[in-house]
């Protein structure tokens, strides 16, 4: 199953109910809602927090279950026991095993003369697609609206459906503490959970290519551990080159306090093999820090390289180490790519990004406003 999900946890477990009141509409979210067992905050649990402030609707969620087959089994009864308490569902879909979880609770919401949204997450869907054509375009073309977060995915995916939707993720703006990088110094961040799609032992190689030329070079690498031996091979490769005493691995760490583990470092590191648009790099972005990223997946969509970002070849020690160099010596860079990282990141406010899901939510729910107007675009 394809990893998605925040590196961040939050302090309580997300509960299967999220509701302001017993009036308005209601909208039942499937998804990984998984930050209270496992660790990991998905977006779609961000966005139901963010929805449930909205007066006109009440929010209801699933699953919480950590176990596969328990959390599809509590999606299935939570679709059926509480059909009588949502108007429209929105199902979040990820490529693998987890694909077969869209079409089961779909399949559900069919049965019940549920209108759905589905939400397309991960840089792997295009290659999954390819993979299962017809099984791909038959449910999103199931589906009332189908949305993209990113560029990459709306391109990649619309041999598969014909309108399909922009709302991209967001982040709290306001909770990320600017600071223009103009002289960096040598502090590198790695923020993503422990898994092989993030390449995450890229790191000690590079933090071992530079480390002769900055004594006092370290790195901070934040995130859970997914448990396929990514943490544990990333620490023994730190140990066999003997930088292991200058990388710190803090797990992960609440939401709250992302912005000041961010803060601690000037250049953001994303070793990425598969990616869309991840969340981690729009936090690192409103924080300022100067963002060297592989080229993959939806990266190029979201980072203009030599603007925003540098953007280098995937697995590869010797690009990411050149970029890190680069923001170290060549004049004005560093403070380029951090002031426009900033413009970048501002687009993906909530402020401006929650207004086009109530304007898709209303529009399934036409007694509680409008039909979806074209300035969604």
């Amino acid at each position: 199953m394809e990893v998605d999900t925040h590196p961040s946890i939050m302090m309580c477990n997300a509960p299967q109910r999220r509701a302001q009141g017993s009036d308005g509409a209601g909208l039942l979210i499937v998804g990984n809602f998984l930050s209270g067992s496992v660790g990991t905050r998905g977006v779609c649990e961000e966005l139901a927090r963010q929805l449930e402030d909205l007066d006109w609707l009440r929010v209801l969620t699933t699953s919480n279950k950590a176990r596969r087959i328990p959390r599809l089994l509590d999606m299935l009864t939570t679709i059926w026991r509480r059909r009588n308490d949502f108007q429209v569902a929105q199902v979040d879909v990820f490529s693998g095993a987890a694909f077969i979880w869209a079409e089961i609770s779909c399949s559900a919401l069919r049965r019940l003369d549920k209108p759905y949204i589905l939400v397309l997450h991960g840089g792997n869907l295009p290659r999954f697609a390819a993979r299962w054509p017809h099984r791909v375009r038959r449910l999103l073309q199931s589906a009332q609206i189908v949305t993209t977060p990113s560029h990459y995915l709306r391109e990649q995916m619309a041999a598969y459906h014909p309108n399909l939707l922009r709302v991209p993720n967001a982040i709290e703006l306001g909770a990320y503490r600017f600071r223009l990088r103009q002289k960096p110094h040598p502090t590198l961040v790695w923020l993503r959970a422990f898994h092989e799609i993030y390449n995450p032992t890229l790191v000690p190689s590079v933090i071992h290519s530079l480390a002769d030329d900055y004594p006092d070079l370290r790195a901070i690498m934040i995130g859970p551990d997914k448990g396929d031996g990514s943490l544990e091979h990333t620490r023994q490769i730190a140990a066999e080159l003997g930088v292991g005493s200058r990388i710190l691995f803090p797990g992960a760490v609440p939401k709250a306090e992302t912005p000041a583990w961010l803060d601690q470092g000037d250049i953001f590191l994303n070793t990425s093999n598969v990616d869309n648009t991840p969340v981690s790099v729009l936090e690192a972005m409103a924080c300022g820090l100067c963002v060297v990223s592989t080229n993959v997946g939806g990266l190029s969509y979201l980072l203009r390289d030599e603007t925003d970002a540098l953007l280098v070849q995937p697995d590869s020690v010797e690009a990411m180490a050149a970029a890190v160099r680069r923001l170290m010596a060549e004049p004005g860079l560093a403070e380029r790519l951090s002031g426009n990282a900033r413009v970048e990141a501002s687009q993906y406010d909530w402020a401006a990004v929650l207004p086009q899901w109530e304007s898709l939510l209303r529009s399934l729910c036409p007694s509680h406003g409008a039909v979806i107007e074209s300035a969604l675009e």
